[in-house]
C-alpha cells in the first residue's frame, strides 16, 4: 500500500514542478514548448483524480474497520500507540490527496489561462500588423 502513496507523492511533485515552471517569469522563450508539454501531460495526469478517490475510499474503509478500545483496559499500550500512528498516517495521506487534487486543478486552470493569454497576444500582434 505504501507504493500507492509514493506514486501519488511523485504525481503531486510533478504537478508542482510543472506549475512552478509555467508561472515563473522570464521563461518566455521556453513557455511555448512548456505549454505543449504541460497540455499533453494533463490528460494522462487526469488519472490522479480517480486514483485519489480510490485512496480516499481506502482511508474511509480503514477508519470504519479500525479496532476500538471501548473499555479503559481493553487495549494494550502498544495497540493504542499503533492506533494513534494509523490515525496520523491517515491524516497525512488525506492531506496528500487534497494537495494532489488541488495542484491538478490549479495546473489545469493556469494552463488554460496561459493558452488563452497566448492566443490573445497573437491576436493583438495580428491587429497591430494589420493597422500598420
Amino acid at each position: 500500500m505504501a507504493l500507492e502513496w509514493v506514486v501519488l507523492g511523485y504525481a503531486a511533485g510533478a504537478e508542482a514542478v510543472m506549475l512552478l515552471l509555467l508561472t515563473l517569469p522570464g521563461l518566455d522563450g521556453l513557455r511555448r514548448g512548456l505549454i505543449s508539454v504541460v497540455r499533453s501531460a494533463l490528460k494522462p495526469m487526469m488519472s490522479v483524480v480517480p486514483f485519489c478517490l480510490f485512496l480516499l475510499m481506502d482511508i474511509y474503509w480503514k477508519y470504519e474497520t479500525r479496532p476500538t478500545c471501548d473499555d479503559e483496559h481493553a487495549c494494550t499500550p502498544s495497540e493504542h500507540l499503533r492506533h494513534q500512528k494509523s490515525i496520523m498516517k491517515s491524516q497525512r495521506n488525506a492531506l496528500l490527496i487534497a494537495a494532489a487534487l488541488l495542484l491538478y486543478w490549479i495546473l489545469f486552470s493556469v494552463t488554460k489561462l496561459v493558452v488563452r493569454l497566448e492566443q490573445l497576444q497573437q491576436r493583438v500582434d495580428k491587429l497591430k500588423k494589420r493597422d500598420d
